[in-house]
């Protein structure tokens, strides 16, 4: 990725006002918001065919769970990055998505102004 290209992001979270929150916040750090769905298929098709370096996801999507997408697009594209934003931040959801290959877990109520330096690190770090 050329240095002065944006992080391309996809948004998965069932919440549309959160969902805009975090695009407003993104848009900020000139980062690229390539896709957005509120369900787990919607989500795992967009990913794939978008190819975003970062995906920020909800732990609860609508009909189903972040952990189905995970899960789905860490077989097909290990390469893309995860960084889990929800308001489930227990440290048995923190522990399973950590282990299931996500970057980093934020909590959405008190960590909400880290996403942008967090989703920036993730990118950095992926490999293409």
């Amino acid at each position: 990725m050329p240095a002065n290209a944006p992080v391309r992001v996809f948004l998965a979270d069932d919440s549309a006002p959160i969902r805009q929150r975090v695009a407003q916040l993104l848009s900020v750090r000139a980062m690229a918001i390539v896709g957005e769905a509120r369900t787990p298929e919607a989500s795992i098709a967009g990913i794939l065919s978008a190819h975003p370096d970062v995906v920020v996801l909800d732990v609860q999507l609508e009909g189903g769970t972040g952990l189905q997408v995970l899960r789905a697009v860490r077989r097909a594209d290990p390469g893309i990055a995860f960084v889990v934003f929800s308001n489930n931040s227990g440290p048995a959801y923190r522990k399973r998505y950590l282990g299931e290959g996500a970057r980093c877990f934020l909590d959405k109520s008190s960590e909400f102004d880290q996403l942008a330096a967090v989703v920036a690190d993730a990118s950095a770090r992926t490999v293409h």
